[in-house]
């Protein structure tokens, strides 16, 4: 992603900071609930790993039973969204979220015509057999809704294998998702994992790229055109429209950074606040994933640093996402760690001297993981045991640490 040719005209510091700000990473804000913080702060995206947990636990002090019940209540929900990606979002904006994602599996269902010969019709009667399956059920996972549609999902053998895709179900699936006619409901209340089942619902789905490009740009301004497509999927001449129907204003003259005016002047009268405040992040939290700009919120010294376990030659500023979870200060990343299940302990790398408050937010993350998470999984395929090469060069990134402290 390039960078905006203007930033020194405001200072990265003060847009790290303000960033940081944006996204209620400089104060806890207890008392918030789920929903007003995603509301708030933007879509979390969720993998299977532990990222919506984190996040929501770093901005307001939630724990895991909190995000849980929310997740029971509905007011909030993991969905097909942006790009087609699940993200967990608040109920007020489900509507938005599943029509920022109702392209992609019109576009699954393009490529299945195109390669493997399944038609519409097809897909749109499995979908009714689906909706009829659903209704009024409990919780149905795809093998037990393939059992009882039956003959209406068929196998696409090798050819369907070698696409990712062993039957129609899953598009039937993503479509009725996409419709808000069914939504996937996690077989044990937590988000940090994929196994789920399906229930049937009936969810409006309205939005256009005008309402996207308002809430995105009152998340993560100022960004760029090229930040928001990152986010939306759009090409360069919807998102053009879209900013210029929202009413957005450059930053600063000459700059490619835009903001909703109505934020304009409280950024001319922010200032970087004087005491750091860390946070422990995911890799893919939001005050990364929104812009997906990585060497924004590092300083020089730090992008040049190799990365842990990484290949030779590999350094973090050339990354286009991090390859370990984040430890942030006012916008800027100050280090990385990982959670070690073995010894139920955090290991991390920091780029700058601990001080109180930096153990202090290292302490309360190690026990909020430890105690209430069991793991910090980065996406669902991360384990214990693929993590343990970051583990390990993390580890002796502490040890070189303490041997320099105690020199």
């Amino acid at each position: 992603m390039e960078h905006d040719p203007h930033p020194q005209a405001v200072g990265i510091e003060r847009l790290r900071a303000w960033w940081s700000h944006r996204q209620w990473l400089d104060r806890p804000h207890t008392g918030a609930s789920a929903a007003e913080v995603l509301a708030a702060t933007g879509w979390a995206r969720s993998v299977g790993g532990a990222a919506p947990y984190l996040g929501l636990f770093a901005r307001a002090g939630l724990g895991r039973a909190a995000v849980d019940a929310a997740v029971a209540a509905l007011e909030v929900h993991e969905l097909p969204s942006a790009r087609g990606c699940t993200y967990v979002l608040p109920a007020a904006d489900f509507a938005l979220g599943l029509a920022a994602g109702a392209a992609a599996p019109e576009g699954e269902l393009a490529s299945a015509a195109k390669h493997l010969g399944v038609g519409r019709d097809e897909v749109e009667q499995l979908c009714l057999a689906v909706e009829r399956v659903l209704a009024g059920s409990g919780p149905l996972d795809p093998a037990a809704i393939r059992a009882a549609v039956g003959d209406a999902a068929r196998p696409l053998g090798e050819a369907g294998r070698k696409r990712g895709l062993t039957t129609t179900l899953p598009l039937a699936l993503g479509l009725l998702q996409a419709r808000g006619r069914i939504r996937r409901v996690p077989v044990n209340g937590r988000l940090d994992q994929q196994r789920y089942g399906y229930v049937g619902w009936d969810q409006p789905v309205r939005g256009d790229a005008v309402d996207l490009a308002r809430r995105y740009f009152s998340w993560a301004a100022p960004a760029t055109l090229k930040h928001f497509r990152w986010f939306s999927g759009f090409t360069a001449a919807t998102a053009r429209r879209a900013a210029a129907e929202a009413g957005l204003v450059p930053l600063a003259p000459g700059s490619d950074l835009l903001m909703p005016p109505e934020l304009a002047k409280e950024f001319a009268a922010f200032e970087v606040p004087r005491d750091p405040h860390y946070t422990l992040l995911a890799g893919i939290d939001g005050i990364h994933l929104l812009h997906r700009d990585l060497p924004r919120l590092l300083d020089p010294a730090d992008a040049a640093r190799p990365l842990p376990a990484g290949r030779a030659g590999r350094t973090f500023g050339t990354e286009a996402d991090p390859q370990t979870h984040l430890v942030l200060d006012r916008g800027r990343i100050v280090g990385l760690w990982e959670y070690d299940t073995e010894r139920a302990e955090i290991v991390h790398q920091l780029f700058v001297p601990p001080d109180d408050a930096l153990r202090d937010a290292l302490t309360r993350t190690e026990a909020f993981v430890r105690d209430e998470l069991g793991d910090a999984r980065g996406f669902s395929l991360d384990s214990p045991k693929s993590r343990a090469p970051k583990v390990a060069a993390l580890r002796a990134a502490m040890s070189r640490a303490s041997g320099r402290t105690a020199g």
